[in-house]
């Protein structure tokens, strides 16, 4: 089974990442752009077959190492 972890930085955390890759998309002619939040993706195989256990499994690493929780926030996808 795998899972698929979207992390993403909170509303009101400031995104340097995202504001240089909405200026070089403005400079490259896109104008239009007026925010960008760049986050992560991470998947992980897992030997679970029972998708509660597995997302709850992730969740825990999550929480312990993959998301720095006081600043962003995660989805977990089981695949």
């Amino acid at each position: 089974m795998k899972a698929r972890v979207h992390i993403m930085l909170k509303n009101g955390v400031l995104d340097p990442q995202g504001e240089a890759i909405r200026h070089a998309l403005g400079t490259l002619g896109f104008d239009g752009v007026h925010g960008v939040r760049q986050g992560k993706v991470i998947e992980i195989d897992l030997a679970s077959s029972d998708a509660a256990s597995a997302e709850a499994e992730v969740g825990k690493m999550c929480e312990t190492l993959l998301a720095n929780t006081v600043i962003e926030s995660y989805e977990v996808e089981i695949l």
